[in-house]
């Protein structure tokens, strides 16, 4: 029979049986309070766990609420690297996650060791990576960014300064061409933002007209070119609320439409689509894995708990550090 930690390590989750009938917001509430424990939620979670949340945010947003939380222990709902930034923040805290298996195909492509192999190909570049990675990743690199605040950082590095971006490309050569580095570029992808269909885009702009698309920077290349606005979520969310335009083509994971539609009630989103014509939305199958019911059996077991070597933690804290200083003028 499997214990505990073997069960967590094969499901994810603790498959325990929920009280027929129970209502599980008021109770998620309830164990809220009863423990001094905070929900940090990213804008990709479905909507009952965002409206659930004590802090919704980016990766950004939620790195600085992970920093200045009060609270005893940290449910984090997102995906894996998430609720580890927020331990390597926080090492006296107790940091769970409902489902240990919300994973992201972004960081699963960077190693630890691949990088730092990488990076001794280039003798005397410096790593800047994005936050979407392990700790492992972490560890080696010498910035860690944001989609929000990745140009601003790279700006206060020396332009003589030779950079390496990791892991994703897309983003990179983004970057690359804001700030004007010839960045040395990790060949790594987020597979629901390069999922998206250029040719299903310009049908979904031709059936309304008026239409604008706005992308994350984490989008191919083609989809980018086409866009009208390209930016972090926050970003994105921002633009669509003061924009003059009433119709939006969305190019980023769909979970971030509710807290669109909260904040723009009178605008008309529509998620891009992807290039499987089986499929009309562009949901994160990692993202999702985090359900009510997993939240209401993570906070009342306390488990499952991101455990960290410390050694691991201060070397990855390092570079977190960093990039909350260096972005500190950024809202």
């Amino acid at each position: 029979m499997m214990n505990i930690e073997d069960t967590l390590a094969k499901r994810g989750y603790l498959n325990k049986e929920i009280p027929e009938g129970l209502d599980l917001k008021k109770e998620i509430n309830r164990l809220k309070e009863e423990k001094n424990a905070v929900i940090l939620a990213h804008y990709y979670q479905t909507a009952e766990i965002q409206e659930l949340s004590d802090f919704l945010g980016d990766s950004l947003q939620l790195a600085r609420a992970a920093q200045g939380t009060d609270a005893e222990i940290i449910v984090f709902c997102g995906v894996h690297f998430m609720a580890e930034a927020a331990k390597i923040i926080n090492p006296t805290k107790k940091v769970l996650l409902p489902d240990l298996l919300a994973g992201c195909s972004l960081a699963d492509a960077c190693s630890g060791e691949a990088l730092m192999e990488f990076k001794n190909q280039h003798p005397g570049a410096v790593v800047v990576t994005y936050i979407n990675c392990d700790a492992g990743t972490k560890a080696v690199s010498d910035y860690i960014v944001t989609s929000s605040n990745a140009e601003h950082i790279i700006a206060q590095i020396p332009k003589e300064q030779k950079i390496i971006f990791a892991p994703d490309k897309n983003l990179g050569a983004y970057l690359s061409k804001k700030t004007g580095r010839d960045m040395i570029l990790w060949d790594g992808s987020c597979i629901v933002h390069e999922a998206f269909s250029l040719e299903r885009i310009a049908q979904q702009l031709a059936e309304n007209p008026g239409a604008k698309l706005i992308a994350h920077p984490e989008s191919e290349p083609p989809v980018l070119e086409a866009a009208s606005f390209i930016g972090s979520t926050s970003a994105l969310l921002d633009f669509v609320e003061k924009d003059v335009a009433e119709t939006f083509v969305v190019a980023t994971e769909e979970g971030i439409l509710h807290e669109m539609k909260k904040r723009a009630p009178e605008k008309k989103l529509i998620p891009a689509f992807p290039e499987d014509y089986s499929c009309q939305c562009s949901e994160c199958m990692y993202m999702k894995r985090n359900t009510i019911e997993k939240l209401y059996l993570c906070l009342n077991y306390e488990k499952p708990e991101i455990i960290m070597e410390e050694e691991l933690r201060v070397q990855a804290l390092e570079p977190i550090e960093r990039m909350l200083k260096m972005s500190e003028k950024i809202k």
